[in-house]
């Protein structure tokens, strides 16, 4: 018989055809968590199915289509008519669509939305990360909205509905829309105050015309948008304001809007985000005249928790990856998961994610309790972790794709995708700087913000000596002021950590939290992945972060 060099073997198999939810334990454990027992069984439902769709060949392969298609411009049609519309992949509508009717933009209308949806745009974001993008605005865009209740009452059904529609017609023709904002521009990008697009008021009270630019405007497409510009003399106050800009006006013709060209990115490939220009545009006040900092800022931290549960997806999905490889591929006499010094990586990525995962889900529910306690709560934790957990998903993404060796470097598996993604979310929505003055900001100019942080923590107090010394260290750093803007990088890191660590300590398993607090807060860690201390419970986490249901 002539030999044959095609025999493949030791090939892992592809992480396919799985509940994307029921595999990841650590988020099954923080959904039954925070959610009233009551809900539970309907949630599990909706989870797992999304769950499916989300591990299943069919959206793998739109995730993979959608990105290797990217969106194209088209400013004028082929009569010459201005038109500035962005041609999608059909794969990208399938995943834009099927995100929509799982009610990702419907968390403000249902009871416990707000843990059930983060759970759901973690297991949606392991499919295809670019659609989260307008899945994120449309759903932020509704607490601004709320500054004048009847643009509430008009535009909020629409953005909180589950049906998808593509098509650029008026709103009110629509089942359903999607919201997208423009703040940044060339000159001040993320210093708004520096914007100067300027808006001039109209004959009708509240309604004005813009002119000027924005440098990023992502998910052009969408079918209104909430924008900062200057309002100009004439008004009642003038200063930068929030206004509504609708893509399509109520008598069918298009607002001005135009498109000058489309951002080439590093990742997020499948999303088109956007230069637009503004001539004569018309636009809708939203709350006061030299307020609109204030009137869009709860849409900014709800987009910058979607920038936490988007990292924590990305490096669960990166994590899985890993452990499913090592769980079959062998080396060396053996499989890879059981080799000692994998076995540590594999654990120390695990620790990563599941922190990142157990605080993103304990942020969500404090939206769902809405308390004054709770509000105060997130103004300190959401620049926290915005800061610290998207900062970790790059280091996370490149030693998972190191666990598949040279396979992880080839762009079948997957990994490389995760890699270009993995940046993203540290940089949108202000970058680390401006996270970590928010923290330093939120600790100087609002007491009860920090005075909840405390309180969280506390209740930790007592459990592990490691996390003890390091609420103590956080408590002498915040003493000491001087140098206070040099040091806000390492302020908001220690508090994110502590958090993590108190929050781990309370609901972990008790190998998971030794882990984290040895290493994290213990201090017995090295520089890279793969140096926690050997005498831990290695196998106990890797196991817990494998991707079996």
């Amino acid at each position: 018989m002539a030999a044959t060099t095609h025999t493949v073997t030791n090939q892992p198999p592809p992480l396919v055809g799985y509940d994307v939810f029921a595999a990841d334990r650590a988020l099954v454990e923080a959904v039954e968590r925070h959610l009233d027992p009551a809900l539970l069984d309907e949630a599990r439902e909706d989870l797992s199915a999304l769950g499916r769709t989300s591990g299943s060949a069919q959206v793998q392969e739109w995730g993979v289509l959608a990105n290797e298609n990217p969106p194209k411009l088209r400013t004028h049609d082929r009569y010459g008519n201005r038109i500035d519309e962005v041609e999608f992949h059909p794969s990208w509508h399938r995943l834009l669509g099927k995100g929509v009717s799982a009610g990702l933009t419907a968390a403000w209308s249902r009871p416990g939305g707000h843990v059930r949806r983060a759970a759901g745009f973690m297991v949606w974001t392991q499919a295809e990360a670019g659609n989260g993008c307008p899945l994120s605005m449309t759903h932020a865009a509704v607490p601004a909205l709320r500054t004048d209740p009847a643009l509430a009452a008009e535009w909020e059904p629409r953005l909180t509905s589950t049906v998808y529609d593509q098509d650029l017609v008026p709103a009110d023709r629509k089942p359903g829309a999607l919201f997208g904002m423009g703040m940044t521009e060339k000159q001040g990008g993320s210093d708004v105050r520096a914007n100067t697009t300027a808006a001039r008021p109209l004959a009708e009270d509240g309604t004005y015309e813009l002119t000027g630019h924005k440098w990023f405007c992502s998910a052009p497409m969408s079918d209104g948008f909430l924008v900062l510009a200057q309002a100009t003399p004439g008004g009642d106050k003038g200063g930068l304001t929030c206004f509504l800009v609708p893509r399509v006006l109520a008598d069918g013709t298009r607002n001005v809007f135009r498109i000058q060209r489309l951002k080439d990115k590093l990742g997020n490939r499948s999303n088109a985000s956007s230069e637009v220009e503004f001539d004569g545009t018309w636009a809708r006040r939203v709350g006061d005249e030299g307020r609109g900092v204030r009137t869009i800022i709860e849409m900014v931290a709800a987009t910058r928790l979607d920038c936490v549960l988007g990292s924590a997806a990305l490096m669960r999905q990166a994590v899985a990856q890993a452990v499913h490889h090592c769980t079959y591929r062998e080396a060396f006499g053996g499989k890879l998961v059981d080799k000692p010094l994998m076995r540590n990586v594999l654990a120390d990525l695990a620790l990563e994610s599941e922190a990142a995962t157990t605080l993103a889900l304990r942020l969500a529910a404090a939206y769902d309790d809405g308390s004054e306690q709770e509000r105060a709560f997130l103004r300190l934790a959401v620049p926290a972790a915005k800061y610290w957990v998207t900062k970790r998903c790059t280091p996370v993404a490149v030693e998972a794709l190191e666990c598949l060796g040279g396979n992880g470097y080839v762009e079948e598996s997957g990994m490389p995708r995760l890699l270009r993604e993995s940046p993203l979310n540290s940089v949108w929505e202000g970058a680390g700087n401006v996270q970590a003055l928010d923290v330093l900001r939120a600790i100087q100019r609002e007491p009860g913000a920090l005075d909840a942080y405390l309180r969280e923590v506390g209740q930790a107090r007592g459990a592990d000596h490691r996390l003890d010394g390091a609420i103590k260290s956080l408590l002498t750093e915040l003493a000491d002021l001087e140098g206070i803007e040099g040091r806000a990088r390492r302020l908001a890191e220690r508090v994110a950590l502590v958090l993590q660590g108190a929050l781990l300590v309370r609901h972990a398993p008790p190998e998971v939290a030794d882990a984290f607090c040895g290493s994290r807060l213990g201090g017995d860690w090295g520089s890279a992945f793969g140096t926690l201390p050997h005498s831990l419970d290695l196998a106990t986490v890797v196991e817990r972060a494998r991707p079996v249901s």
